[in-house]
C-alpha cells in the first residue's frame, strides 16, 4: 500500500493517453464508478490480444497512484504477471485447488489479507 504516487501518475497519464477509443469508454466508466463510490466487480473480457491487460494496468495505475487499494487477480495465465501486484484469483484469496461441497477459503480472521480486503468497504 506504499507506492510512489507520483511515479504511478505519471505512469497513468502516459498508458492513458494510448488507449483505444472503446478502451477509453471502459476506463472512464470505471473510474466514474470508483469515484462515485459505487462498489462493484468489474470483469473486462475479449479475445486475446485485445487489450484487456494494458486497460487494467492503466486502471490500476491510476486508482493507486490517487491512494485507492485495487487488488488484481486474474483467473489463470500470465496476465498476473503483467498487473501491479496481480495474483491468480486462487492464490489471492486462498481458494483451495481441490473444492468440494464443504470447502471454504482459507483467509484468517484479522490476517493482513482480510484487513486488505475489508478496507476497501
Amino acid at each position: 500500500m506504499s507506492y510512489d504516487r507520483e511515479g504511478l501518475a505519471r505512469e497513468s497519464d502516459n498508458l492513458s493517453r494510448k488507449l483505444t477509443d472503446e478502451q477509453r469508454g471502459v476506463y472512464a466508466t470505471i473510474l466514474e464508478d470508483v469515484a462515485s463510490n459505487l462498489c462493484g466487480l468489474f470483469f473486462v473480457y475479449g479475445y486475446g490480444e485485445t487489450g484487456k491487460t494494458f486497460l487494467w494496468r492503466a486502471l490500476s495505475l491510476e486508482m493507486q497512484s490517487k491512494g485507492d487499494i485495487v487488488i488484481n487477480v486474474v483467473s489463470s495465465g500470465i496476465a498476473s504477471l503483467l498487473l501491479l501486484s496481480g495474483r491468480i484469483a486462487h492464490s489471492r484469496f486462498a481458494i483451495p485447488i481441490s473444492i468440494t461441497e464443504d470447502s471454504t477459503c482459507n483467509i484468517k480472521p484479522g490476517s493482513d489479507l482480510a484487513e486488505l480486503i475489508v478496507k476497501p468497504s
